[in-house]
């Protein structure tokens, strides 16, 4: 088997993930435990009892199938271990498991490397998400629609109670991760995420992170590699207990965000190797890049032609810089707008003025060149006929047009998620 390198600091090679299956739904009956959602803890004595205790009573109320509560507690030094045995002892369904050594990321890395449930699950210990929206995080992996499923704070729908803060924080650290890793997914940090078995398999050896940064390696990991990434609105109540450390988190994350972008950027995760095959429809499609760039160009001739028609009708009668800047104004409008729909499939309101405000930024360098190229040709050939005209015009717009949709890739709808749920 074929193996790849971290990075030059990291010695130890990854062995390349094979490829994963055809999505398909879970049986209707299936014999084992179908979920296995992982409490991780460190130090939560006052807390875990009643956490656990209300999780299991929730399942076993509204989960149709089997499950299983997984309380990974990571190297606390109070009473939490006991009490997690003693849970584990009289609650059907509920294990326990204890790790020499502190992290989240370690914790879950751990619990759901040994689980054979399909899905696999995980919450904080404070429940700060409502307990009615586990049902739609899992649901989708269940049905084989999604790989992956999180809850998101920041997305229409979602309920949140939290001090300004953690609201700055959380925005802040979100809106860094889209600037510079081009995410798609709203919120990476809340608590309360699902994945397929078969997926966690193949990512878990590629995220190197063991702290707080792990759930955010393995869903940036994730939608590179193309798995579906389905989103639920939470509502969610901020725990003013909360242990994380706010300083020594943020700088890890950074550290976090520059490793796993200079991985991304060199091409050291196998990230081919992640793609569905076996007749699944994504595999079946196109590469992103290669299907855009396909329906972007067939957007392009439409908007090219109406430019083309508008330039000729306003000629006469403005002039050719006018009609041009006018033509292309009109066009540039209506491409940007079919493009975010049928190119990027952004559905919805939700920061249509932020995409056409970013598209005419991209319409004045296209109108730089053209103008530019029409400037040069008069300057170069006075009394050029209007044949010359259309043609300098055609080749301008087709480096506008490779331009602009690299833009638009990459700054104005970069790396959408393929869920129903808009992000802010």
């Amino acid at each position: 088997m074929r193996t790849v390198r971290r990075s030059a600091l990291i010695d130890r090679p990854i062995p390349e993930p094979s490829a994963l299956p055809r999505r398909a739904p879970l049986p209707a009956h299936h014999p084992d435990p179908v979920l296995d959602v992982v409490v991780p803890v460190y130090n939560e004595e006052h807390d875990l009892e009643p956490c656990v205790r209300r999780l299991h009573a929730h399942l076993g109320e509204t989960f149709p199938y089997a499950f299983r509560i997984t309380i990974a507690d990571n190297a606390s030094t109070d009473g939490t271990s006991r009490i997690a045995a003693q849970l584990a002892a009289e609650l059907p369904g509920t294990d326990f498991i204890r790790l020499a050594e502190k992290g989240r990321g370690r914790a879950l890395h751990a619990a759901w490397s040994r689980s054979r449930a399909p899905v696999l699950a995980y919450l904080d210990v404070d429940l700060s998400t409502d307990l009615a929206a586990l049902l739609p995080l899992v649901a989708p992996l269940i049905s084989g629609h999604s790989d992956i499923a999180i809850g998101t704070r920041l997305a229409r729908g979602s309920r949140v109670v939290r001090g300004p803060k953690r609201e700055i924080i959380s925005r802040c650290y979100n809106g860094l991760l889209r600037g510079t890793l081009a995410v798609g997914f709203s919120d990476a940090q809340c608590g309360f995420k699902a994945v397929r078995r078969d997926v966690a398999e193949r990512l878990l050896p590629l995220v190197e992170d063991r702290e707080w940064f792990f759930d955010t390696e393995l869903l940036v990991i994730a939608e590179r590699a193309g798995l579906r990434i389905h989103e639920v609105p939470v509502d969610w109540v901020d725990d003013p207990d909360s242990r994380v450390r706010i300083v020594s988190t943020a700088l890890a994350d950074l550290r976090g965000m520059a490793r796993l972008g200079r991985a991304l950027a060199c091409g050291r995760l196998p990230l081919s190797a992640l793609r569905r095959s076996g007749g699944d429809i994504d595999g079946e499609l196109p590469a992103g890049l290669a299907r855009q760039a396909v329906r972007f160009a067939a957007v392009g001739a439409a908007s090219t032609l109406c430019y083309l028609l508008l330039y000729t009708v306003l000629r006469p009668a403005t002039g050719a810089q006018a009609a041009n800047a006018l033509a292309l104004l009109a066009s540039a409008i209506a491409n940007t707008a079919a493009n975010r729909r049928l190119t990027f499939g952004v559905r919805g309101r939700g920061g249509a003025l932020r995409h056409h405000l970013k598209g005419l930024a991209a319409f004045l360098i296209g109108l730089v060149l053209t103008s530019g190229s029409l400037a040069a040709l008069h300057h170069t050939a006075p009394g050029t006929g209007h044949r010359v005209e259309l043609l300098t015009l055609i080749a301008a717009n087709l480096a506008a047009t490779l331009l602009r949709f690299l833009l638009f890739r990459a700054w104005v709808f970069p790396a959408r998620r393929t869920t129903g749920t808009t992000a802010p």
